[in-house]
């Protein structure tokens, strides 16, 4: 063997390495790919296991956000932030700031 051949170039040996070359590489694309969609479904587990009521605009968003990934964070915090709570302890803090200034 001199320093410029290749081992295992042109023989059954090369063939195999490419075969398996090319398994790994289809292998490690679709697991990024279901990776990728397991992320992506997050918010609508998350909001069919709380039950919520958003989850038809929750699924739109999470769909829209494989294009741009901003309306996903929107599906997220969506999914992951009680609304009415929200709006309560809002309504809590507003009227206490109300009660100190009289």
């Amino acid at each position: 063997m001199s320093l410029v051949s290749m081992p295992f170039v042109e023989t059954g040996v090369d063939t195999g390495l490419h075969i398996a070359a090319t398994v790994v590489m289809v292998g490690v694309i679709a697991m990024l790919a279901i990776g990728f969609w397991k992320v992506h479904e997050i918010p609508i587990d998350k909001a069919h296991r709380s039950e919520h009521q958003q989850i038809g605009l929750i699924t739109v968003l999470t769909w829209i956000g494989f294009v741009w990934h901003w309306v996903w964070i929107l599906a997220v915090i969506i999914a992951f932030v009680d609304g009415e709570q929200a709006l309560r302890k809002v309504r809590d803090i507003w009227f206490e700031n109300q009660a100190d200034n009289s």
